[in-house]
């Protein structure tokens, strides 16, 4: 791939990328917000400006370097949104709220974009076809976030919502496993596909988690979007 092409290709992944995670820590700010807590707010995080939300390693240097090392498949990670739990109205209540803020947002944005996919034909022929592969990747990483951010462990958004449902006990222990959770992801993500690969077998549990409700969502987007299958 000469560097023109690159330079497109990439194109198409940066812009759905700094918006997906832009507004994925945005409604997670502006939830805790209106719900009790105003850390993240005080912080100046409820806002649509990415270089409030951008990790430099995770959001821009790693998902680069697989990008340019044709990985097959793109990892990465913003600033989390500080929230007290404490302080929230209703507690147990509200950090599912919370929680479940940034991946419906997510899904919000696959279907805008699915919709906005539609209308591309009538754009001019310039614009036209760079704006619909932008649409298309939006779709295909705002669902993949979503569905991957609501897997049940800390830190992701999942583990707070089994949090809020387990009895207090429970929840208590379940949320220590979140000092941990970091690097069990990396060791899900990275470690056992290799593992498996060494062993004849297929141990990637990333992809039977995240490829089975994505091909249940995904047709829905593209009939959406005039799409064919």
């Amino acid at each position: 791939m000469d560097l023109p092409s690159t330079i497109y290709t990439a194109s198409t992944w940066i812009v759905p990328i700094l918006i997906a995670i832009t507004f994925h820590e945005a409604a997670h700010a502006y939830a805790a917000w209106k719900l009790g807590d105003d850390t993240a707010h005080r912080l100046g995080r409820v806002t649509f400006n990415p270089l409030k939300h951008v990790d430099p390693f995770g959001t821009i240097l790693l998902p680069a370097l697989l990008f340019l090392t044709k990985a097959p498949f793109l990892f990465g990670w913003a600033k989390p949104v500080p929230v007290a739990f404490g302080r929230l109205s209703h507690p147990r209540r509200d950090m599912a709220l919370v929680a479940l803020a940034g991946p419906l947002t997510n899904v919000t944005l696959a279907f805008v974009s699915a919709v906005f996919l539609r209308i591309v034909p009538l754009l001019p022929e310039a614009i036209a076809p760079w704006l619909a592969q932008t649409l298309y990747q939006s779709i295909l990483l705002n669902l993949i976030l979503a569905i991957f951010n609501m897997l049940p462990m800390p830190p992701l958004d999942g583990g707070r919502v089994v949090m809020s449902i387990l009895p207090k006990a429970l929840a208590r222990q379940y949320a220590k496993l979140e000092r941990f959770g970091f690097l069990t992801l990396l060791g899900i993500i990275f470690l056992l596909p290799m593992l498996g690969r060494q062993m004849g077998t297929d141990l990637n549990l990333f992809r039977w988690a995240v490829a089975a409700p994505l091909q249940w969502l995904l047709p829905i987007l593209r009939a959406i979007a005039g799409v064919s299958q």
